[in-house]
């Protein structure tokens, strides 16, 4: 048995599945575990996170693999993606459909015990998830795309909690929308020059100069949202001491994306990640201290 061939296939696996670089499972996972606790005032049922957990891990994995497949004639002309395994001929384009497809079916198997609606809006969630890759060759706003296929989980939760869907919860998907074209705009801003030559629309093209305005826009509609939110939900104090600690790092991410290097750009995608983590700390105390 070759050991070091099959070392090197779980490593392009690994790779392939962004195992190595989990930040676009966290910023899948925050707006998912918001929903869980306000859905629950504060008080999930926890086989029901742990579900949620997993399936967001099966299905961001699943996702990137469907991506790499779409992107794979675009991969080896970009900088930052020509390593990617599809892209080096490491994997072929049929294993990544064929993991794709057992990770999806995996995710969709642990849901089924959380009822029909549950089931029902996991389909819509799948259909979003493996179309968004396709979406950058005619969308000019792929990122308000992403937006939604990265927030369904919040419908999801709500429906697994509380056996339905109110506008709150698609209130909380719009949030998520904004929140997502501002981090993701960052990330595009990153590959801008390579995107124009291969004819990939993002939103950096899009905006053009006003690149920087937008992402800033966008932060400020999606924390506007939360605070309604929190406004509707009668959040305590450290509701809003949370999205107090996400504008400043908004602020931050100003600061990093102004000159438009594609370093800093991609270091203030990353931050997104305490954004979230931000959010999401302010409304489990809120919960916790209204007892």
């Amino acid at each position: 048995m070759n050991w070091r061939a099959i070392l090197d296939r779980l490593d392009s696996y690994e790779k392939l599945l962004r195992l190595d670089k989990p930040i676009g499972t966290l910023l899948l996972l925050w707006p998912t575990l918001w929903a869980l606790w306000l859905s629950s005032s504060g008080q999930p049922n926890w086989k029901i996170v742990w579900i949620f957990v997993l399936g967001t891990v099966l299905m961001r994995s699943a996702g990137v693999a469907v991506n790499d497949f779409a992107d794979r004639e675009f991969d080896p002309h970009v900088a930052r993606t020509k390593d990617r395994p599809l892209a080096t001929g490491r994997i072929r384009p049929l294993e990544a459909l064929v993991l794709a497809g057992v990770l999806a079916l995996t995710a969709f198997v642990i849901i089924l015990p959380l009822g029909r609606l549950v089931v029902l809006l996991a389909f819509a969630a799948l259909f979003l998830a493996f179309s968004y890759p396709f979406t950058k060759r005619f969308f000019a706003l792929p990122q308000a795309y992403l937006g939604v296929a990265f927030g369904f989980g919040i419908p999801m939760a709500y429906a697994a909690q509380t056996g339905g869907v109110p506008v709150l919860a698609w209130v909380l998907l719009l949030a998520n929308i904004f929140w997502t074209i501002a981090y993701d705009t960052e990330y595009a801003m990153v590959d801008r020059d390579d995107d124009r030559k291969l004819g990939i629309r993002t939103a950096a093209i899009l905006f053009g100069r006003y690149d920087v305005a937008a992402v800033m826009a966008s932060h400020a509609l999606f924390l506007t949202v939360m605070a309604w939110i929190g406004w509707r939900s009668s959040a305590a104090w450290p509701y809003y001491a949370g999205l107090a600690g996400a504008a400043l790092l908004a602020a931050v991410q100003f600061g990093l994306i102004r000159q438009r290097e594609p370093y800093r750009c991609f270091r203030a995608f990353l931050q997104n990640n305490w954004v979230g983590a931000t959010v999401f700390a302010g409304i489990a105390l809120a919960y916790l201290l209204r007892g």
